[in-house]
C-alpha cells in the first residue's frame, strides 16, 4: 500500500515551505501532507505593526493568540492527523528543525500510528531538554545574539516568541541568511524569509517529552543529517543520533546525509525528495495492518545504515 508522508514544519514556519518538495514528491509518484500545527498557516497572526510601514513599539506589545499553545496541543493535532492518514495506508511521519520535538511526542505518545519516523537536521531531546542543548559544545558555533537582535517585545509578557522577519536591518538579515540558508541566492533567502511567521510558541517540551524507549523507540527512524547547517550544527545532528542509537541499541537510527544549509533541502528539494522515496520504496506494508491506527505498531523494513 502506498505510504503518506505527514511533514511537520520548524519554529515560526507552516506547511507552505513544503510545497516545492510535495511537488517533487507528487511526479515522484508519492502521496504527501503537509501539516500546520495550532497557531500556525493561515491560523497564524500578522499585526497590523508588522506590515509597512512598520510600528516597532506596537509590534512589541500586540497580543498573539498563540499565546499559551503548548506541545501537548501540537502533538494533539498531529496525532488527529496521522489517524486519518493511516486510515489509507501505512504513514511515514517527517519533521524539521523544532517540528522534531512535536514527532517525537506524537510517536512517544501513539507510536502505533507511525510506520517510519524521519528526522531531517531536527530535534530529537534523547539526554537533556531540547532548550539546554544550547548551553552544550556542539550548539557553541550558533550566534544567537545576532538572531535575538530582530526579536520583538518581552517573550516573559507577551507569552510568545516574536520575530521582525521584516526587518530591512541589513545586520539582522545577513544573520538571518548565515543561520538558514547561506548557500541559497539572496532572492532565494527573502522569498523564504518572507513565508515565516512572525509569531512562535514558547514550550519546547520537558523531560517527559523526550524520546522514550518503549514507544517512540520501537518505530523505524531515519535521521537526515544537512551537512552545511549552522543553526542546528551538523555536530548536535549526531549527537542526537549518537543519543537515539543509546537509547534503542537495537534499533539504531538508519542515517542519511544531504549536502546544504537549513533550507536549502526545501528551496531544491529534488535531492530530499528522491531520498524519501526511497524510504518509501523499501517500507513494507505490514501485515494484517491496522488501518484504524488502534492496533499493534507495525514494523517496516530495516534499511541500512549511511553515512
Amino acid at each position: 500500500m502506498q505510504p503518506t508522508f505527514v511533514l511537520v514544519h520548524g519554529a515560526f514556519a507552516n506547511s507552505f515551505s513544503f510545497a516545492p518538495l510535495q511537488a517533487e514528491l507528487g511526479l515522484l509518484g508519492h502521496r504527501s501532507v503537509a501539516v500546520d500545527l495550532p497557531g500556525h498557516g493561515f491560523a497564524a497572526d500578522f499585526p497590523r505593526a508588522y506590515q509597512a510601514p512598520q510600528d516597532p513599539e506596537a509590534l512589541a506589545t500586540a497580543p498573539g493568540s498563540i499565546r499559551g499553545a503548548t506541545l501537548a496541543d501540537n502533538a494533539a493535532y498531529l496525532i488527529g492527523i496521522l489517524e486519518r492518514a493511516r486510515r489509507n495506508g501505512p504513514v511515514i511521519l517527517v519533521s524539521h528543525s523544532r517540528g522534531g520535538i512535536t514527532a517525537t511526542a506524537a510517536a512517544n505518545a501513539r507510536p502505533e500510528l507511525i510506520d517510519r519516523l524521519v528526522y531531517v537536521s531536527a530535534w530529537c531531546p534523547v539526554a537533556l531538554d531540547a532548550g539546554a542543548y544550547y548551553a552544550e559544545p556542539e550548539m557553541a558555533t550558533v550566534d544567537t545574539a545576532s538572531l535575538a537582535a530582530a526579536m520583538a517585545g518581552n517573550p516573559a509578557e507577551l507569552g510568545l516568541l516574536r520575530t521582525n522577519f521584516r526587518t530591512a536591518d541589513p545586520t539582522a538579515l545577513a544573520a538571518f541568511k548565515a543561520a538558514f540558508l547561506a548557500d541559497g541566492t539572496d532572492q532565494e533567502f527573502l522569498a523564504f524569509l518572507n513565508t515565516f511567521q512572525p509569531d512562535e510558541s514558547l514550550d519546547a517540551g520537558t523531560s517527559a517529552d523526550r524520546a522514550q524507549a518503549a514507544t517512540w523507540g520501537r518505530i523505524p527512524k531515519t535521521y537526515v543529517r544537512l551537512t552545511d547547517d549552522t543553526s542546528l550544527p551538523l555536530a548536535l545532528q549526531d549527537r542526537l543520533i549518537r543519543e537515539g542509537d543509546e537509547l534503542t541499541p537495537d534499533n539504531p537510527y538508519d542515517v542519511r546525509t544531504l549536502a546544504g544549509s537549513h533550507l536549502k533541502w526545501l528551496v531544491a528539494p529534488a535531492p530530499a525528495a528522491r531520498l524519501l522515496g526511497e524510504l518509501a520504496a523499501l517500507l513494507d506494508a505490514p501485515e494484517g495492518l491496522d488501518l484504524a491506527g488502534t492496533g499493534a505498531p507495525p514494523t517496516g523494513t530495516e534499511l541500512p545504515v549511511h553515512h
